[in-house]
């Protein structure tokens, strides 16, 4: 077991070498994907990690015990989320140390995706630990995929901004030729359509994809005008992913030559 490195300074990412050996070679982080909606999702690799782990640290115990039960899992949650992410980093970080393998889950998919899961994987490489992320559930992949828009290239923006810099973020994105694919919340899709029109053209093609995995799933397509209309007399519920056609190579040649006689 490795001795605590409190008064220690942690070596800086820059300065580690990625072809030496980690400086805690027993110390391992695992990145444990979950189920977004049918629990029949989650592998046999990611079951089996979990039942190895020394313990969890996971971004809601009350949710991730359901999991825990369900897959008879008994392993100590530890809470690590946004509330208590700066506060009890270092302290997170000095626990693996002492650990032979921990797993970090999200409360649904994969960690580190608009979680603050990231700031734990790099504090861990900072400190020489050995970071491993599984293969598994994600929502951006299947919406991608499933939106019959081209998966050649691509960008995720994960939530966009509230308020100050989002319009700023929708003129940029106009501009984008590859597929966009990002988070919305359910109260704030119909004005999210109402800016893809006003921003990127009342014709822009979208795929709204709602509650993947889950017995009322939706793929919802067609234009930025016709989903506007459909979600402002419809509110949608649930977790929702939107998908935007980029612009094609022509139309980008054609706003540059206007641009350049202006």
């Amino acid at each position: 077991m490795c001795k605590s490195t409190s008064n220690k300074r942690l070596p800086k990412a820059s300065n580690f070498n990625p072809f030496s050996a980690y400086l805690y070679p027993m110390a391992h982080l695992v990145l444990v994907p979950t189920p977004i909606g049918n629990l029949e999702d989650i592998t046999l690799r990611a079951i089996r990690i979990l039942k190895e782990s020394d313990y969890i640290l996971a971004e809601d115990t009350r949710t991730s015990m359901k999991l825990m039960k369900h897959l008879d899992i008994s392993k100590p949650l530890i809470a690590f989320h946004a509330h208590n992410e700066h506060k009890a980093l270092g302290n997170t970080v000095q626990k693996i140390q002492a650990s032979k393998m921990v797993s970090l889950i999200s409360d649904a998919g994969t960690p580190g995706i608009s979680d603050p899961g990231f700031l734990l994987v790099r504090a861990c490489i900072d400190a020489g630990i050995k970071v491993e992320c599984l293969p598994g559930p994600t929502a951006i992949i299947p919406a991608l995929v499933g939106s019959g828009m081209s998966c050649d290239r691509f960008i995720f923006e994960g939530f966009l901004p509230h308020k100050k810099g989002r319009q700023t973020k929708f003129i940029e994105l106009a501009e984008e030729e590859r597929t966009v694919v990002l988070y919305e919340s359910p109260h704030r899709l119909a004005k999210c359509m109402a800016q893809i029109e006003e921003f990127m053209g009342a014709d822009r093609n979208v795929c709204v994809v709602r509650e993947i995995s889950k017995m009322f799933e939706t793929f919802h397509r067609g234009t930025a005008a016709d989903l506007k209309i459909y979600f402002d007399q419809n509110p949608p519920r649930g977790e929702i992913v939107v998908v935007i056609e980029g612009i094609s190579k022509e139309e980008a040649k054609q706003k540059k030559k206007l641009e350049r006689k202006k």
